[in-house]
């Protein structure tokens, strides 16, 4: 499924927030508990599951929905449309001071993981889902634990990070 595409501003310092613009028709999935504020003519229902693939069996959805359990995330993610004829903004916002970093996916090209809890929003389309790192050390020993979130597709999705972001070129370094 190609992603919807929205327009975004992010506002604020330490305590951050991303307000989306959304067209008639467009959508965003975000984590439960996430949205800050949204005008009338957007409306919102948590869905068992991100959306990407509408096809989708029941049985795929309780699946995707109990990994997410498993790992303490919440089985459902929070769909916010915009059912009205003109432009209209949904705003989110993560429980603790940070930063708010946008990724085009469609510019990286590629999966991204992340660690948990870190997803904020997305384009409809994104697909979130959970991966477990398998190197033992990093597990115990480097401070990611075992579980991530993978993150595909090709529009914009939002994650956050506590505290100040720095980017670092890593140039066939690991």
């Amino acid at each position: 499924m190609r992603c919807h595409e929205v327009d975004y501003d992010i506002i604020g310092h330490d305590m951050q927030i991303v307000e989306v613009e959304l067209d008639p028709q467009e959508t965003v999935i975000a984590e439960a508990g996430a949205m800050n504020y949204m005008n009338g003519d957007i409306h919102f229902e948590s869905k068992m599951g991100d959306g990407s693939q509408p096809e989708q069996g029941f049985f795929s959805k309780v699946f995707s929905a109990g990994k997410r359990m498993f790992t303490g995330e919440s089985a459902f993610m929070t769909h916010f449309t915009n059912h009205g004829t003109q432009k209209q903004r949904v705003a989110f916002a993560a429980p603790f001071p940070g930063t708010i970093i946008p990724l085009n996916m469609a510019e990286l090209g590629e999966e991204i993981l992340c660690q948990k809890d870190s997803f904020l929003c997305a384009a409809l389309g994104t697909k979130i889902d959970i991966e477990f790192n398998k190197r033992l050390g990093s597990g115990f020993f480097g401070g990611e634990g075992f579980i991530l979130q993978s993150i595909n597709g090709d529009g914009m999705a939002f994650l956050h990070a506590g505290g100040t972001v720095i980017k670092k070129e890593l140039n066939n370094e690991t």
